[in-house]
């Protein structure tokens, strides 16, 4: 990171950052060439090991990309704001955010799936739901172990 004075290095104030992200950026490449796409996740984080959880359609580019490379980048960020300054090139804009990578893999075990669902729903509403099987049966489930990731913030 070039601005080291920007960068958050404890993990209680990167947890908080994820705690204020409801929708995250992840990247992957494929044949056509690389794609992006907003995504509401949910996370668990324990052992030191960052763990993010997706639903989806069970086919689609996204899909086709990960079967193919499991390698993925993501973003996320929170606490945006416009910075004021009588001349232009002094605007700036405030931010909080989570960069990384890691690799997607798929979950196919139902009550994987469902614990996965489970841990994506209460990060989005902050409620616990009951997941049953059928809701897990229409759709795709996959995590992201997660290798690194950093945080920035300009006050």
């Amino acid at each position: 990171m070039r601005r080291k004075d920007r960068e958050i290095t404890e993990i209680k104030e990167l947890l908080q950052i994820i705690d204020q992200c409801k929708v995250i950026r992840i990247a992957m490449e494929d044949h056509a060439g690389l794609y992006i796409v907003p995504m509401n996740f949910g996370y668990t984080y324990e052992n030191n090991q960052l763990v993010l959880y997706f639903h989806s359609a069970k086919e689609g580019r996204k899909i086709t990309a990960l079967k193919e490379k499991s390698a993925i980048c993501f973003e996320m960020d929170s606490e945006h704001g416009l910075i004021t300054a009588d001349v232009a090139c002094e605007y700036s804009y405030s931010f909080k955010s989570i960069i990384g990578n890691g690799r997607a893999i798929f979950i196919d075990d139902i009550e994987e799936k469902k614990s996965a669902l489970s841990v994506l729903m209460k990060h989005q509403t902050g409620r616990d739901f009951l997941i049953d099987d059928s809701m897990v049966d229409g759709v795709c489930v996959f995590k992201v172990i997660v290798e690194e990731f950093t945080g920035k913030y300009h006050p």
